[in-house]
């Protein structure tokens, strides 16, 4: 399995992989340490919740999401940002489609293909 993405990623290159539900996603970059991943929302997509022992922090591109974290929940829109501590229970409903920038570490190994 490869650990590490190519150095340059063009997104319009890039085919976007339906992961179901209304969602689907781009990996940007990654290596063991680090991963970047564009999530693309259309308005009343769920995140479900769930949790994952990596830490995440995400940043709100384009649209308006509920976020949930651990019982918390929070309107954000564009420029917003969030951050996922290990093994929290998170998710999210887009009310207005929209795009995560999400940022793993280490890498999600369940997001590359084998």
């Amino acid at each position: 399995m490869n650990t590490k993405s190519a150095k340059f990623i063009v997104s319009s290159e890039l085919p976007w992989e339906d992961v179901g539900g209304g969602l689907s996603r781009q990996i940007m970059g990654y290596d063991g340490q680090l991963m970047l991943v564009k999530v693309k929302f259309s308005k009343g997509s769920i995140g479900i919740l769930h949790e994952h022992f990596h830490s995440q922090s995400s940043y709100v591109v384009s649209g308006v999401f509920e976020v949930s974290i651990g019982g918390e929940k929070k309107v954000l829109k564009a420029g917003d940002g969030f951050y996922l501590e290990p093994d929290i229970r998170h998710g999210a409903v887009c009310l207005e489609e929209g795009i995560l920038i999400d940022t793993f570490s280490p890498m999600r190994l369940d997001f590359i293909k084998q």
